[in-house]
């Protein structure tokens, strides 16, 4: 996942920065030159590197700051501010239309995945507007592009308009934009060609396409993989088209992540959305202040609740809820639970997002692999439905059964079945406000630490807040 190196790195600073107590302006020199060098690596920028590092030491040597009790914690807060002012403050909408359809043109370079984000951008504005899209095909030259359009169309259910490989783009665009009149789709997303690097061909046809379409939102697609030369895209491309936002690709990948901390600096142009994943609902907006928590290592709560939200049907919450309070919760539930959170993205990426599990040793090298959910699923679709939903009936010779049926050891059917005995009561003992033995429940393995840490951080800081309360209220009375 993208940043990693340069989350890690960073803590390491800050951490050297705890230990010392008291900081003087050696402390934050030595500290700037870690956090320039860290910057570098991800590949960030060097200009943004050395304004960045510039603006932080200068807020950092401040005496407020070196003088006060947490100078380590207000020096965090200076960067996660900077971090987020250099992505660009807040997440910026996409530019609507007064009137039907509002136009949004797509541009890139081959490779960065800009067919793919048409499909998913279409679904996005599908599931939050309830839109009707039309996706233009004008890119005539890569071999097999309009049926790859076609394909995602029916993906996200959205109608495309094309004329084939032998009429010109431009008059594409042009009947195409009549077509979702005489429709009166919301929006357009044209599709257009790519190059595997900028020329005078392209930016000519694009260039006549924008006079055609007259486009409400000019979206860039770059590669988040390609480092510094995504940046250097950018500027090349808003020069010469002048660009209204960009898309992020592939900032799931093995990416360190310079190019989103870079763009908006270099162009002026906000990041819109970030791709992660080949799924049409891989497609989030870009929040800088959550993007910058992430880098941080504080984690990203407000995303992981969106995703919840957008993968959890409030109904089935609801059932679940009373199933666990009833403890009639079964392997079909626990089935259905698992598509859910499987549908929210990798399980490290998503323990990552709960504050301060980021960077922790614990996720080093945790990983979920998705086979491990589908042989769960083969042992449970192995049982009858009196074994699903009475799990007590579970005795050797039925455990023999399930093994052979499903193709996996026994000693995995018996773990499985272990593990979904404990899951159960604890997820008793938390909806029904009991966390009496909760720590024994979450005695075993990598998970359970993970549950630990979780627990005595919440408890630490329901302590604080209490502290806090305690003292506020005293200065009250006096």
């Amino acid at each position: 996942m993208a940043f990693e190196g340069l989350t890690e790195r960073l803590q390491k600073t800050f951490a050297g920065l705890r230990r010392k107590g008291k900081i003087n302006e050696s402390d934050v020199r030595d500290a700037m030159r870690e956090i320039r060098l860290a910057l570098l690596e991800a590949d960030v920028n060097f200009g943004v590197v050395k304004d960045f590092v510039k603006r932080v030491r200068d807020k950092a040597v401040g005496s407020e700051v070196l003088d006060g009790i947490n100078a380590s914690q207000q020096i965090v807060k200076i960067v996660n501010d900077e971090l987020t002012a250099t992505m660009g403050e807040k997440a910026v909408p996409l530019n609507k239309s007064d009137k039907i359809p509002t136009v949004i043109m797509m541009a890139g370079l081959q490779g960065a995945g800009k067919t793919t984000t048409v499909g998913k951008l279409a679904k996005y504005l599908e599931e939050t507007e309830h839109a009707r899209p039309l996706l233009i095909a004008a890119d005539v030259y890569r071999p097999a592009a309009i049926k790859q359009l076609q394909v995602v169309g029916e993906q996200v259910h959205a109608p495309v308009f094309e004329m084939g490989t032998d009429t010109d783009p431009r008059e594409i665009v042009r009947q195409g934009m009549a077509k979702a009149r005489e429709d009166h789709n919301d929006y357009v997303l044209i599709d257009t060609a790519g190059r595997l690097q900028i020329d005078e061909k392209l930016m000519q046809e694009l260039a006549d396409i924008k006079e055609i379409a007259h486009p409400d939102e000019i979206l860039l697609v770059v590669d988040a993989m390609t480092g510094q030369a995504a940046v250097d895209v950018a500027k090349g491309f808003n020069e010469q088209l002048e660009i209204t936002g960009v898309v992020l690709t592939k900032l799931d990948g093995d990416t360190r992540g310079g190019a989103a901390l870079s763009i908006r600096a270099v162009t002026g142009k906000p990041i819109k959305f970030t791709g992660q994943g080949e799924k049409m609902d891989a497609l989030d907006v870009f929040y800088p202040d959550r993007m910058a928590n992430r880098i941080l290592g504080m984690g990203d709560i407000l995303t992981l609740v969106d995703k919840a939200q957008k993968n959890f049907d409030q109904k089935q919450a609801q059932e679940l809820t009373e199933k666990m309070q009833a403890n009639t919760f079964d392997f079909n539930d626990f089935i259905e639970q698992l598509d859910q959170v499987s549908q929210m993205g990798p399980m490290e990426d998503i323990l990552k997002m709960i504050p301060g599990m980021a960077n922790n040793p614990a996720l080093k090298n945790f990983k979920v692999d998705p086979k491990d959910v589908t042989h769960i699923k083969a042992i449970v679709q192995s049982m009858t439905e009196k074994e699903r939903t009475d799990p007590d009936v579970l005795n050797p010779s039925r455990r023999r059964r399930i093994a052979a049926g499903s193709g996996r050891p026994i000693v995995e059917v018996n773990r499985m079945i272990k593990q979904f005995g404990q899951t159960k009561k604890m997820m008793n003992q938390m909806s029904n406000g009991n966390m009496a033995g909760m720590d024994q429940m979450m005695g075993g393995g990598i998970k359970g630490r993970l549950g630990k840490m979780a627990m005595n951080r919440m408890v630490k800081q329901q302590r604080k807040n209490k502290k806090k309360r305690l003292k506020n209220a005293k200065r009250f009375k006096s």
